[in-house]
């Protein structure tokens, strides 16, 4: 595995000393009660009030305003005194530049929801998961083989917080992502994996002119038609129902563009290849297909290396117990197996996003 800079001198060498290598084991040890005093710090809005009161506020203050107990604020407090989200000084607690970013970082929200709603409870099925190669986390939603089937059967609380992780990653990317499909000025796009609908409204919107074609799950396209039946140019949306894991299932041909969104990173090496290898034989020698992921080897800081890494894990226990958050060069392996290459590296898209612009590499392949 090659890793570029930073991370290649990050990871090849000890960065902490005896002292504080115990403290990082310690916090792994109880990191699941570490999460949810956090996580209750923010939701009683304990954080809040500390982070609005900078001349801090004493236990008293701190129980009177949340309307906890005095037990409840204490454990609470001392929890988050020792974890550091909290500082306490002449008897008064204040909020830490950690607990800041809890309640300001949008990200940090959005992946504290995530885990809180879709993979706490799952996760303690890891080892299983890891072993068997299914979700077996997934058990405790639901009977499918994998989550994307029973995704519009998920209770609400766990579709907000799977759809806002989802639509807060790629959103961020649209715009710049816009710009890159469409200067090649296609008439037809082919959304593989297009969930919603929401990258197909973008497209419309910003073509008067371009159709889309969503190629997903039918009991997604239910959940697209209805997130879209409102919305201008809703006409030019269309659906193509297949299950894309049956690899008797074709792609359609005849599309300029074939876009992948946080997409290929829901399955296997060997199914992304299939999926490839397929979507290759439907393109000509113009077409061009886009894949845009968030590899966790094409950071620019390490933080988001670290988290990309643990949203692994919900791949392996909760959705299909087979993919990953992929390193670049394992996705471009993939690309060059299907007959294709990669014509173009577009980085820096969004929140950590890249586009690998790909096109036919055998001659054998291509339709004209």
């Amino acid at each position: 595995m090659k890793l570029p800079e930073p991370q290649k001198s990050i990871y090849s060498k000890e960065r902490k000393s005896a002292l504080e290598a115990q403290r990082l084991a310690q916090e792994i040890a109880f990191g699941p009660i570490v999460f949810q005093v956090s996580r209750l710090m923010v939701k009683f809005g304990i954080f809040q009030m500390l982070d609005e009161n900078k001349k801090g506020l004493t236990f008293e203050e701190i129980k009177e305003k949340s309307k906890l107990s005095s037990y409840a604020v204490k454990v609470l407090l001392e929890s988050s005194l020792t974890i550091g989200t909290i500082l306490h000084k002449d008897e008064k607690f204040f909020i830490s530049k950690s607990g800041w970013f809890l309640i300001n970082d949008e990200m940090v929200k959005v992946n504290m929801d995530f885990n809180h709603d879709v993979n706490y409870l799952g996760t303690f099925n890891l080892e299983e998961a890891l072993i068997t190669g299914k979700p077996e986390g997934l058990k405790v939603f639901g009977n499918w083989s994998t989550i994307y089937e029973g995704l519009s059967q998920l209770p609400e609380q766990v579709q907000k917080s799977w759809f806002g992780f989802d639509h807060f990653y790629s959103d961020n990317s649209f715009e710049q992502a816009l710009k890159i499909v469409f200067s090649n000025n296609p008439k037809t796009i082919l959304d593989v994996g297009g969930n919603t609908g929401r990258w197909a409204v973008k497209c419309v919107q910003f073509s008067e002119t371009i159709n889309v074609t969503i190629m997903d799950l039918p009991q997604q396209l239910e959940l697209m038609r209805v997130a879209t039946k409102n919305i201008a140019g809703a006409d030019r949306i269309h659906g193509y129902g297949t299950n894309l894991l049956d690899e008797a299932n074709s792609f359609p041909i005849d599309f300029d563009a074939i876009w992948m969104s946080q997409f290929l990173d829901c399955f296997s090496e060997e199914q992304v290849t299939s999926i490839l290898t397929r979507a290759a034989k439907s393109m000509s020698k113009k077409s061009r297909l886009f894949i845009m992921e968030t590899f966790w080897d094409n950071q620019k800081f390490e933080t988001a290396s670290y988290c990309l890494a643990q949203i692994s894990l919900y791949f392996t226990a909760l959705a299909n117990g087979n993919s990953k958050m992929y390193h670049s060069a394992d996705m471009e392996k993939c690309v060059n197996n299907a007959g294709l290459k990669v014509e173009i590296l577009h980085e820096g898209i969004g929140l950590g996003h890249s586009i690998m612009q790909c096109v036919l590499n055998d001659v054998s392949l291509q339709r004209s």
